[in-house]
């Protein structure tokens, strides 16, 4: 069975205008799925120190504070990127 669309009293123009706006509303929810699946990805020590652009000690510290939320399998400590992204505050500078 053929599906077909009945196009009466629409410009081309108009048919242009519905498309695009069609396409935008999926191209925007396939972004916010992988963006979740981004944030969701686990890092390893390394990778969340190249993240964050630290120290390895730093990140040692922080995570014995309790700053930064960590997963374990094992030996192994993994970091959420969301997690990491919440962990961080904005910070107040005084302005001369």
């Amino acid at each position: 069975m053929e599906k077909s669309i009945l196009l009466h009293c629409i410009t081309p123009e108009e048919l242009k205008q519905i498309i695009k706006e069609v396409i935008q509303e999926e191209l925007f929810k396939v972004k916010k799925q992988l963006e979740k699946k981004e944030s969701e990805e686990l890092m390893s020590r390394q990778e969340t120190i190249d993240f964050l652009k630290i120290d390895s000690s730093t990140l040692w510290s922080w995570t014995n504070k309790g700053k930064i939320y960590f997963y374990g399998i094992g030996n192994r400590r993994y970091y959420k990127k969301a997690d990491l992204l919440n962990s961080l505050v904005l910070l107040k500078v005084k302005r001369a």
